[in-house]
């Protein structure tokens, strides 16, 4: 069903120009293509057609609109034709004329004319008699004789007799490619490929790329959407578009598949606490596994919230699949210990993936919910703090500040779960239903089975199969189903988890039993989020029934099979192995109900089987191929004859001898296994098909390969192309592989846009914003097109309930996306086209999820390619790729396409350079359909063939040809312009290359030149293939060439050549009727992306053009310039209409020194030079003559000039390469370096237009009267910046930036709301006074720690901030559908929020300004991130030597560093403007790097601080390590080997080292952490390196950070040996500024900027001078906004270095907090080192007095009278001292729950305030060798107890109180209740350390059988805190001791009952206990004694009875 519209003319135009029209229907729109210099007609004659899948209704409308084509401007509309569809609905096909309107809706002179065709069908798309259709009429336009339906929508095309398809059409119509040639292409990227070739970039840089008339000549210029010229793709320089033949597709440049290969993982866990343990007086201890590994934690004693800060690391060299897939599991077990293995209280599992996929790889601080997995009634049985993070190589963690955590209470608030699972969840049982499989291989493992065949003749399947399924953590099995290849089950396994599960993928393996060793036959994942929605409208995960295809190693049934990896599931599968007909569903569980099983052990259970047609109708389907070209065959294979066979599941599969089904096994659905008796039965039955008893012919001929060149074979295939064919039967589920291709499509075309965009941005093209909102509009109308599209077929048979939902869920998601692509594309600016270029990234991702399809259908297809039946290698291709649908939409991409795929090694052998070579390239043309839609199989080819078919006997052939020969053959010449290439692989050990191009084109072959030592070869040299023959139409061939491959090769003297890498390209095609001239002509040089493996290793920068040879022969192709280059022999160069536009460049070299050069050939370098190469220039260093004593260069500045490509993205690398001059004019390479880009180190001339004063003002001015909420008049030619002194200014909302010549005037105030701020601060009384800090109390760790809030406070910030910005894009990108109610509510709901956070941020600074504590800066990261690796004017470059790793890590780049060249660059096109070379002090020698300081040795004193390391990698047994610091710069290293730091992973070691080194000999610092081990060597833990120099020399002055204010005593002293004003001044003359001036009134004066402050200061008395240093230090925090010569200087701050570990390359072993000051020996010595030496623990004694308790729950009952009683005791201790517990006497006989005690507990502890951490130092066992330091939490513990005599006490209730922030205490009892420990009330919180003296009621709790928080009872305690020198000044006794005794407790009478009777007593309670016990005893002893009796007389009564009978 279509709509066709032929657009012929539109009359009657006026004016001349160029036209172009639009034509639109159904929201889809077609541009013609622009016709040049019309005058009063335009012919287009073009037609447009529409695939539709419903009925036109009469009210539709087609629109075409004419406008006036602008290259440069938009289009202009000249007028519009509108037609309501009612007439052609009517009569089907109609011709009209008639003239257009305007834009007023008024007639206009100009009149088109069209014809109108619609054909229709009756009823849906879905239910067409494909037979009848494929027979209608053949419509031909009367007019066009030409035309035909295009072939590669294949709808209704027809085959003729002769067996040629017919000739090509006017234009291709592939609606889910539309898009147009673009103007020029440029970087390669992988989507590049199978693009028309691109004509030459237009010269003029300001226009927007156009299209040119020629480029578009014979092709509609195809619009998705019909939309302006944003959809143009502008890229000029990117991909080629989509091939206008549409005969091509794409060819997938990358090779390897790293699935399989294992990599190196890290998962740290930290085990902090415990809380809400359901249980009574535990001893809990916690076990962490990860697969088979398991760590312990201590064991904590009776308590159920223990604290343990427990570090673990687990190491694992795995794949990727199987890391992801492993479970973590955290165990709580109750009193573990050497003897038991302790009950399990509860565990928490989730897989890897789950963690890799958040934020940073990592849950940090996150509370884990515990369950029992015996239980699943029981409910949460407590909670686990933790962090978890997994790192991969290269993966870095941002790990948040540790310092100083406050304990995060709100558990509800911070659960480890990702984002979107709810925290409360459920229980459910995941039922897998395991019905049966299909097309088992023929195999067995064991040799006795192969021995007992051969012996018996036992003639059995040799597969005993069944079916595995692994899921979070469990393993269930179904029965082992003998001796059958194809088993059925009929069993469910039942797994029971918590819903959602943390596990996302469940495993099912097909396994063979077997009594050696069980082995996989295929492995299949099903991935919970693909088969689930978690969503509103979403549904539990469901899958099937449904078929699942499994795919492994070859079906060779050897007895070790090779690639057995590849069916546990590891890495692609090279062959298909079996399918699995399975369901999947969840059900939620009611834990409540009775009849519920509580166990999650894993159950098996049968169910009853499925019907046959449960999985879709039994379909016959056709596979058709045609092999066009084999060629680059790897000729290690050897010259046997090879041929390739194709298989689709079993079909086809020669080995299995399996071709065709019989009749019966086809209506059954089987899978046509059957027995070779079977097939013998086939006999003529089948001759009723319609064509005949077609044997399917699934491999081509063997063919002896010929050679091509050194490397590769090819197979002579010319003009004769074998096919193959096979019919298969499968379950026909067409419907879900057609969704799944139009997501396909719409992703690829979406990712294609992309590309463009990233690109146009990367080269710098103008109007990138253009071709987004192009993108935009196409994702946008192609996810319309899919609704459309997707909801047929409703009603098919073996439709799912997966099916069902997965429709809705896909057809909502896509109406969203096309909603808010619409709203995005209004938003897309030129400022904003980056943030949005990653939103729209968010939707390819979800595309691509969408599009795959978790139940199976048809298998993939396999091609092998066989040599001497031996399988050699493989390509894959998925059967949706090359499906046939009669909607275009819905046809796989390669679906009657050519496809170039390059085949690869199976397995393990495709890892590394194996697998980077190509095996073979083949051309494959293939289509895959239902048998009764096969007519238009042939359609796709390139035309010109005929078809030869097989003789089946006497008047008989087959319907599909075996093979096709080609009668329409052209010639060609190939150009390939190989210019240069760049940033290439280190093949050789010397770290360079001698690289050659090898260049391929169908069976031809040509090598460039060798260039040696190079990575950045310039060949410039012209390749001519000449009589290159190719077969098909010749117009094809122009719109959509061959590929041509390019491979990179390194020369090696001895043995093969090495590959290095390998890119694509499509060549510009000229045929001989065209002229060759611009635009397409001459070809552009082009970048194109060299690819190794799955890497990138390089760019080649080449141009290539096909032109045709016409009749009169080569004499018409344009000349070949002859070589110019004699020296170069018969080498051709690149002609110069194509090389690049060169102009004269000067390139400036600073040479500074070069730094840590390794041996050469075990030598020493001793006289090392710099050698510096730019295209064929080049100048050399001076030599340094003792590298030892002076590794710098005596003359620093060298220049040379070079004639460099005018287009900055063509410029030649610059190769630096350093030589050691050894004796007898010997020369050794060091190493070498490749600037691959030159544009960072161009010089521009100041442009002096630029700088537009006017509007600089105007921005300051507004920005002034928004900042002081008034306007300001200032006197322009200064800047003023005011800051008020109490301000830190940090707190400044804005920094103005201003032109570097600007003179303006900007005032930055205190906005008036922080200002009432501080007056609210001042009135709010005393308070706040008395919190301020002493500053005698203050010290650098007040500092520090404040500094930490600040960070943290900063990140919340930006967290917030981040989080507000993604909810205004929801917002703005949200469905504008929706009511404005709703809306509004969304909007309102974050305002609360942002409320909320501001509240929240004013506290804190609030807080600040009344601490008025110095602040430094703490960087999360290195100096060198926030300063640019100091590298302002002074660069690194590193030297490079060897050969790259060929494994997948590739040798990490730092193992072939071997030394680094200091200095810097600066290129300049000539001459250089004067007012540059006149300036003031303008030193000629020193070029344009004036005003560099000396290089010669200077002395300098390093002093290093290390405050401390976190996180440290574990380096004993016991998951601890002993750290120390060693200090390394030059030959001075400084050990701290006796200040080791016992079992600590977060070690403080506040330390400071002084050394003195001289630069540059000595300027790499090395700071590590040792491991301190009593017996062998110590271990390192990891090492930062800090190059000093740089920082040395930066004009961010890193040598010393200024700090925030200037004090000269106290805390906060100025350590600088310069003051403020000595440096400023330093600053200004360097700077060559005018100032410092000082002024009056706090004013000072630097270039043109005014700065005001404080000039008082306080000394220590309290006196006030006056200074300037104040105002000086103002002026350096503000130096970037300096002009010329600003920037930013390092400020006091600590920085946070990872420390790495050679021997675990890229893995992060910990951080390390520190910084470096630096002073240079020839001035003023500095001051001591600050003290940071760590806060020693202040000693405290806490004093608990329990008074009294009230309502305490009685346990006990009398036993004269029954009444309840308790014997009350309380028993108290502080977190981490449970060994110290203390309990009070025993109130008996309490009948009341009241108890009286007056009993005083006494607590000493060391406390550090500023972490708000108790200190306990002990040792660890017996056996430790010194005490280690815990830090814990300050919690008190008291616990209620009834005192039992003869058994356990029971534990009551308890209370924890946080002594920093707990509860008030109740007044009295009635007041306490449960609800202070409950947090849903909000309760005003102490703190003891503040209040010193607390007394009040507080209430016990404890968890009842329902596991809810019940009242036990209340205490009445008083809490005394006091220092120890108070306490000793006032001491007092334990219990109620002296001194300062307690009075005796007032207790009732009733107490002394048990004193009184404790005989009777005693006697009572051990009858009450012991009775059946005592009565047992009795009754034994009574049996005992007749037992005796009897053997004790048994003797006598036999001796009786004896002689009594003997009598």
């Amino acid at each position: 069903m279509a709509l066709i519209v032929h657009l012929k003319t539109v009359t009657d135009l006026r004016g001349k120009g160029d036209r172009i029209a639009k034509v639109a229907f159904r929201g889809l729109s077609f541009y013609t293509r622009v016709l040049e210099n019309c005058e009063d007609e335009a012919r287009f004659d073009e037609t447009f057609r529409w695939p539709i899948a419903s009925n036109i209704d009469g009210n539709e409308m087609l629109e075409i609109q004419v406008f006036n084509y602008s290259k440069v401007f938009t289009n202009r509309l000249i007028g519009t034709f509108r037609m309501v569809l009612q007439k052609v609905v009517e009569e089907a096909q109609l011709e009209v004329t008639d003239t257009l309107i305007d834009d007023n809706n008024s007639s206009i002179r100009t009149s088109v004319t069209i014809e109108i065709k619609y054909q229709t069908m009756d009823g849906t798309v879905g239910a067409w008699n494909d037979g009848e259709f494929l027979e209608g009429p053949n419509q031909h336009s009367e007019n066009d004789g030409s035309f035909h339906f295009e072939t590669d929508s294949l709808l209704s095309g027809h085959s003729q007799s002769s067996g040629v398809s017919p000739g090509r059409s006017h234009q291709s119509l592939h609606s889910g490619e539309r898009t147009f040639r673009k103007a020029g292409k440029g970087v390669f990227s992988a989507m590049k490929l199978s693009k028309t070739r691109p004509p030459k970039e237009d010269k003029n840089k300001d226009e927007p790329a156009v299209l040119e008339t020629e480029d578009l000549d014979r092709k509609a210029i195809r619009l998705g959407g019909g939309l302006d010229p944003d959809t143009i793709s502008l890229a000029s320089v990117t991909a080629l578009t989509t091939n206008v033949s549409n005969k091509r597709s794409k060819p997938d440049i990358k090779m390897e598949p790293s699935a399989g290969r294992p990599m190196d993982y890290q998962v740290s866990i930290t085990i902090i606490e415990a809380r809400q343990l359901v249980g009574l007086n535990m001893d809990p201890v916690i076990c962490v596994e990860i697969g088979d590994d398991k760590k312990y934690t201590s064991t904590k004693e009776s308590t159920n919230c223990p604290y343990y800060n427990e570090y673990f690391v687990f190491e694992f060299h795995v794949p990727p699949d199987v890391m992801f897939d492993k479970i973590i599991k955290l165990s709580v077990i109750h009193s573990k210990n050497l003897l038991r293995s302790g009950t399990l209280v509860g565990s928490f599992k989730l897989d890897v993936g789950t963690v890799y996929s958040q934020a940073e790889h990592q849950f940090y601080h996150k509370w884990a919910i515990l369950s029992d997995p015996d239980d699943i009634t029981a409910g949460v049985k407590g909670y686990l703090k933790c962090d978890i993070a997994v790192v991969g190589k290269g993966d870095n963690i941002k790990t948040p500040h540790k310092a100083n955590e406050k304990d995060d209470d709100d558990i509800e608030g911070n659960l480890l779960l990702p984002d979107g699972v709810p925290s409360e969840r459920q229980w459910a049982r995941f039922y897998v239903k395991i019905y049966k499989a299909e097309g088992l291989p023929r195999m067995n493992t064991s040799i006795m089975a192969n021995v007992k065949k051969a012996l018996i003749g036992e003639n059995k399947d040799l597969v005993d199969p069944y079916v595995q399924v692994q899921f979070a953590g469990q393993k269930g099995k179904t029965s082992v189903q003998k001796s059958s290849y194809e088993p059925t089950w009929n069993e469910q396994i039942i797994f029971t988890d918590m819903f959602p599960p943390l596990c996302k993928r469940m495993k099912i393996q097909i396994r063979d039993s077997d009594k050696v060793n069980d082995v996989a036959i295929g492995t299949h994942f099903v991935d919970l989020r693909k088969i689930s929605n978690e969503g509103d409208k979403g549904f539990l995960p469901t899958l099937g029934p449904a078929w699942v295809n499994m795919y492994g190693s070859t079906r060779n049934y050897t007895l070790m099979d090779e690639h057995q990896d590849l069916n546990e599931g590891l890495g692609e599968g090279v062959s298909f192995r079996a399918r699995l007909l399975l369901s999947i569903a969840v059900e939620i569980l009611d834990t409540s109900s009775t009849d519920i099983t509580s166990s999650t052990e894993v159950q098996v259970e049968a169910v009853p089987q499925v019907s046959e047609n449960c999985t879709g109708k039994m379909e016959e389907f056709f596979l058709f191929g045609a092999f066009l070209e084999a060629t680059m065959i790897d000729r290690k294979i050897g010259d046997k004859p090879i041929n390739f066979e194709v298989t689709i599941g079993n079909y086809g599969n020669q080995l299995d001898g399996i071709t065709k089904p019989n009749i019966t096994k086809k209506k059954e659905g089987g899978e046509g296994d059957e027995e070779e008796s079977e097939l013998l039965q086939n006999s003529s039955e089948d001759e009723a098909d319609d064509d005949g008893d077609m044997v399917s012919v699934s491999a081509t001929p063997p063919m002896k390969p010929v050679v091509t060149e050194r490397n590769y074979f090819h197979l002579p295939y010319f003009e004769k192309k074998p096919c193959i064919y096979i019919k298969s039967w499968w379950q026909d589920q067409r419907r879900r592989l057609y969704n799944a291709i139009i997501m396909d499509k719409i992703a690829d075309k979406l990712e294609e846009g992309l590309n463009d965009v990233n690109e146009m941005i990367k080269t710098e093209k103008p109007y990138p914003e253009r071709r987004l909102r192009g993108v935009l509009e196409e994702l946008s109308s192609g996810c319309s097109r899919f609704v459309t599209l997707a909801n047929k077929d409703q009603n098919q048979p073996g439709r799912t309930k997966l099916d069902r939902e997965r429709l809705k869920s896909c057809m909502r998601e896509m109406e969203n996306m096309a909603q808010q692509a619409k709203t995005l594309r209004s938003q897309v600016k030129k400022n904003t086209v980056k943030d949005k270029l990653k939103l729209v990234m968010n939707f390819l991702q979800k595309l691509r999820f969408l599009a795959d399809e978790p139940q199976h259908s048809i298998p993939e297809v396999f091609i092998w390619m066989m040599s001497n039946n031996k399988r050699i290698a493989y390509a894959r291709i998925p059967s949706k790729d090359i499906l046939y649908s009669i909607v275009d939409e819905e046809t796989g991409k390669d679906c009657g396409k050519v496809k170039t795929v390059f085949l690869k090694l199976p397995g393990k052998r495709g890892f590394g350079p194996a697998g980077w070579t190509v095996q073979a390239k083949m051309e494959v043309y293939m289509w895959l359909g239902l048998n009764k839609q096969r007519k238009d199989f042939l359609n796709g080819l390139p035309s010109g063939f005929e078809e030869n078919k097989a003789v089946k006997g006497p008047g008989l052939q087959s319907f599909p040809p075996i093979s096709l020969t080609y009668i329409k053959k052209q010639l060609f010449q190939l150009r390939v312009h190989m210019y240069q290439a760049r940033s290439l692989f280190a093949a050789d050990s010397s770290g360079l290359s001698d690289p050659f191009a090898r260049v391929f084109f169908s069976s031809h072959s040509q090598c460039t030149e060798v260039l040696n030592e190079t990575l950045c070869p310039t060949w410039d040299q012209l390749l001519v293939f000449d009589d290159v023959e190719l077969y098909g139409e010749v117009q094809e061939l122009r719109d959509d060439p061959p590929i041509i491959v390019i491979e990179i090769y390194d020369q090696d003297t001895v043995g093969k050549a090495e590959f290095m890498g390998r890119t694509f390209a499509k060549p510009v095609v000229k045929m001989s009727d065209e002229k060759y001239c611009t635009p397409r002509f001459p070809p552009q040089l082009e970048y194109y992306q060299i690819y190794r493996g799955n890497a990138t290793a390089g760019d080649l920068l080449a141009a290539f053009e096909l032109l045709q040879i016409g009749p009169a022969g080569k004499s018409d192709l344009p000349a070949i310039d002859g070589p110019t280059d004699m020296e170069r022999g018969p080498i051709l160069p690149v002609p110069l209409g194509i090389r690049p536009v060169l102009s004269k460049y000067r390139v400036e070299i600073l040479f500074w020194g070069l730094r840590d050069l390794k041996r050469v050939n075990l030598a020493q370098v001793d006289r090392p030079r710099v050698d510096i190469e730019c295209a064929g220039k080049g100048v050399q260093s001076a030599l340094i003559q003792n590298y030892k004593k002076n590794p710098n260069f005596s003359t620093l500045v060298k220049w040379f000039e070079v004639d460099l490509p005018e287009n900055e993205l063509l410029h030649p690398p610059l190769n630096v390469r350093v030589v050691d001059c050894r004796a007898f004019g010997r020369y050794t390479l060091v190493g070498s370096h490749a600037v691959s880009s030159l544009r960072k180190f161009i010089y521009r001339p100041p442009d002096k237009k630029s700088q537009n004063w006017n509007t600089t003002v105007k921005l300051i001015n507004g920005y002034m009267n928004l900042a002081n909420g008034g306007t300001h008049s200032r006197p322009t030619g200064e800047i003023l910046v005011n800051v008020e002194p109490e301000v830190p200014v940090k707190k400044m909302d804005t920094v103005v930036k201003l032109d570097a010549g600007s003179d303006a005037v900007v005032k930055v105030d205190v906005t008036d709301e922080e200002k009432d701020k501080k007056k609210k601060k001042k009135k709010g009384g005393e308070e706040i006074e008395e919190e301020e800090p002493d500053e005698s109390m203050l010290d650098w760790w007040s500092k520090y720690f404040a500094s930490i809030e600040t960070l943290k406070e900063h990140l919340r910030q930006q967290e917030a901030a981040a989080a507000e910005a993604e909810e205004k894009d929801d917002l703005d990108t949200a469905d504008g559908s929706k009511g404005q109610q709703s809306k509004g509510k969304e909007k309102a709901k974050p305002s609360k929020e942002d409320k909320k956070k501001k509240q929240q941020i004013n506290e804190a600074l609030d807080k600040k300004n009344k601490q008025k504590i110095d602040e430094l800066k703490v960087y999360d990261k290195e100096l060198e991130i926030e300063f640019d690796n100091f590298e302002d004017w002074l660069h690194t470059f590193n030297l490079y030597r060897g050969k790259i790793g060929d494994d997948d890590d590739n040798t990490a780049d730092e193992d072939r560093i071997v030394g680094r060249f200091k200095g810097s660059m600066c290129v300049y096109k000539m001459p250089l403007p004067e007012d540059v070379t006149k300036e003031a002090g303008f030193d000629p020698n020193f070029g344009m790097f004036q005003g560099i300081p000396s290089n010669d040795p200077i002395n300098v004193l390093v002093r290093v601080y290390v405050v401390r390391a976190t996180d440290l990698h574990p380096a004993d047994i016991n998951g601890k390590a002993d750290p120390y610091i060693v200090i390394k710069l030059g030959k001075t290293e400084i050990k701290d080997k006796e200040n080791y730091i016992s079992k600590q992973l977060n070690p403080v070691f506040g330390k400071s080292f002084d050394i003195e080194a001289t630069f540059p000999m000595e300027s790499m610092l090395t700071v590590s952490i040792f491991d301190w081990d009593l017996v062998g060597t110590d271990d390192l833990i990891g090492e930062t390196k800090i190059d000093l120099e740089n920082r040395y020399y930066s004009k961010h002055r890193a040598t010393c950070g200024i700090s925030q204010t200037y004090a000269i005593h106290g805390y906060n002293m100025w350590r600088d040996p310069m003051k403020p004003t000595q440096i400023l001044s330093k600053l200004s003359k360097d700077g060559k500024l005018d100032g410092p001036h000082f002024g009056p009134g706090g004013r000072v004066k630097v270039a043109n900027r005014v700065f005001t402050g404080s000039i008082e200061i306080e000394d220590e008395n309290g006196q006030k001078k006056q200074t300037d240093e104040h105002l000086a230090l103002t002026v350096l925090h503000h130096w970037e906004e300096i002009p010329r010569a600003g920037c930013k200087l390092v400020t006091e701050h600590v920085e946070t270095r990872p420390l790495l570990n050679p021997e675990k390359p890229g893995i992060e072993q910990g951080r390390i907090e520190m910084w470096v000051d630096m002073f240079p020996m020839d001035m003023p010595a500095p001051g001591a080192a600050i003290d940071i030496s760590p806060r020693k623990p202040k000693r405290y004694e806490l004093r608990v007095i329990i008074w009294n308790t009230d309502e305490v729950i009685l346990e006990d009952d009398d036993y004269f009278t029954g009444e309840k009683s308790s014997d009350i005791f309380v028993r108290g201790w502080l977190k981490g001292q449970q060994e110290d517990k203390q309990d009070t006497d025993v109130h008996y006989h309490s009948l009341t729950g009241e108890g009286n005690f007056n009993w005083r507990f006494i607590f000493p502890f060391d406390y550090l305030m500023a972490e708000e951490k108790i200190v306990i130092s002990k040792k660890e066992s017996m056996f430790s060798w010194d005490e280690t330091e815990y830090k814990i939490p300050a919690r008190l513990t008291l616990q209620v107890w009834d005192a039992d005599h003869f058994s356990a006490d029971d534990f009551l209730g308890a209370i924890e109180l946080d002594l920093n922030r707990f509860p008030r205490g109740a007044k009295t009892s009635k007041q306490c209740s449960i609800d202070m420990v409950t947090s849903e009330v909000e309760l005003p919180t102490v703190s003891i350390f503040k209040q010193k003296r607390v007394k009040g009621w507080w209430p016990f709790v404890a968890r009842n059988e329902n596991d809810e928080l019940e009242l036990t009872g209340k205490v009445e305690a008083e809490l005394h805190l006091l220092t120890a020198e108070e306490a000793e000044k006032s001491p007092a006794g334990l219990a109620r001791n002296e001194p300062d005794p307690l009075e005796k407790p007032n207790r009732p009478n009733t107490n002394l009952m048990w004193m009184l009777r404790p005989v009777h007593i005693a006697c009572v309670l051990i009858w009450r206990h012991y009775r059946y016990y005592f009565l047992g005893l009795v009754a034994a002893v009574i049996m005992l004694m007749f037992l005796a009796l009897m053997i004790y007389t048994m003797p006598s009564v036999i001796n009786e009875k004896l002689i009594n009978n003997g009598k």
